[in-house]
């Protein structure tokens, strides 16, 4: 038999434990989480390098049609925002899903992508992508020069207008 006040500390607990689960480390406002990979050129990269940059952190992988079929536009915006990117204040970072590094690297050479590539091949198992909550793909984060999270899942016109507004700002 429950008494009231075991009753009453497993409503509570209940509740508590669903209020935890509905947080999101992923929300506008909030500091992107840290991420720590390989570059496609072996060489060891974290996100937190990119500080005083606002950095589009595009999450993709070869496997993924939309994914593939977003590169060319991810590539007009990197040329157009050249001169930001030039002047340190904008960086793409695309952070593979993949677990074949040969088919990551022929896209890579394929789409003749000039950001940042990164990749733990871990496919859908990669820490980075339960830490940023990502179910689907594509899926991208814009933070700000101090890591916030200014936006997320953005595409297209969508995308491209806010990243004007943004970089218009700095």
């Amino acid at each position: 038999m429950i008494n009231m006040k075991t009753g009453f500390t497993l409503l509570f607990l209940t509740f508590f434990s669903g209020f935890i689960a509905a947080q999101s480390a992923i929300e506008v406002g909030k500091k992107a989480p840290e991420i720590t990979m390989t570059k496609a050129d072996g060489t060891p990269f974290s996100l937190s390098t990119l500080k005083g940059k606002v950095v589009l952190i595009d999450f993709w992988a070869t496997w993924c049609a939309p994914c593939v079929e977003e590169q060319p536009e991810l590539k007009t915006l990197y040329d157009t925002y050249s001169e930001q990117v030039k002047n340190n204040t904008f960086e793409i970072l695309g952070v593979s899903l993949d677990k074949n590094k040969e088919s990551w690297q022929k896209a890579i050479d394929r789409f003749n992508i000039k950001w940042i590539q990164i990749s733990d091949l871990k496919f859908w198992k990669s820490p980075v992508a339960k830490l940023y909550e990502v179910d689907e793909l594509p899926f991208n984060a814009i933070i700000d020069g101090q890591g916030t999270i200014l936006a997320k899942n953005l595409h297209g016109k969508e995308l491209e207008e806010f990243l004007k507004k943004t970089l218009s700002q700095n």
